[in-house]
């Protein structure tokens, strides 16, 4: 792992997106958090990952398909951004234990529980499911997950959005952490706390489209919400 690395490349790229965009960001308190725990956030585009590590108080240990890690650069630059690769067609992947891992060490490990980019029509913002085993990892690390939303970041497959007029908008949203149910059993919380981790997503992803359009949200306006 390098936290160096990511710091510089946080830094680096925080400071480009600052000069062309304009993101609305909500309730980004709750990544901060002490200890581990794990960010599962939904995916529309590749561009969600660098909005989750821009406004993301933690640094975040990705967790990627194996896909991505057979470009050699790609696999280079991820790992040395402290992400590493699933390989969902092995049911004991040893990237199961990287993660159990990571979490002990009190790291926060970012996930899309979905499986990879897919598009509205068929993301669980629209009530499509979620591939299971975000809920099992919780359970268990014992931590919880806390939920996030990334809406609009595909504005960046345009060239006119990195053009340094802070024009482009996006928005990110992060959800109350959920966490495991100590009077259910095991295979029962896991459910329970999954199921919730679903609502929570169509939950955000409303309040964040209202602020979004400028729509109140809970009688709050929009505009004294929080900006990056």
């Amino acid at each position: 792992m390098s936290d160096l690395y990511y710091d510089i490349v946080y830094g680096i790229g925080t400071s480009i997106f600052w000069t062309c965009s304009r993101p609305l960001v909500l309730h980004r308190e709750r990544s901060d958090r002490q200890g581990a725990f794990i960010l599962a956030a939904t995916h529309l585009t590749p561009f969600d990952v660098p909005m989750l590590i821009r406004h993301s108080r933690r640094r975040l240990d990705f967790v990627s398909i194996v896909e991505v890690f057979r470009n050699p650069f790609v696999a280079w630059f991820y790992g040395n951004m402290n992400a590493f690769p699933l390989d969902r067609s092995k049911p004991d992947s040893p990237t199961v234990r990287i993660i159990l891992d990571r979490l002990q060490r009190g790291r926060a490990v970012a996930m899309f529980p979905e499986g990879g980019i897919r598009k509205m029509e068929n993301s669980v913002l629209s009530g499509a499911r979620m591939r299971p085993g975000v809920g099992r990892l919780a359970q268990l690390a014992n931590v919880p997950i806390v939920p996030a939303v990334v809406l609009g970041a595909a504005s960046f497959s345009r060239v006119s959005a990195w053009l340094p007029h802070r024009g482009t908008r996006y928005g990110v949203i992060y959800g109350e952490a959920i966490s495991l149910d100590p009077g259910l059993e095991k295979i029962e919380a896991t459910r329970v706390m999954e199921d919730r981790l679903r609502e929570a997503f169509v939950e955000l992803y409303r309040e964040l489209k209202g602020g979004m359009t400028g729509e109140s949200v809970d009688g709050i306006s929009p505009r004294k919400r929080e900006h990056d």
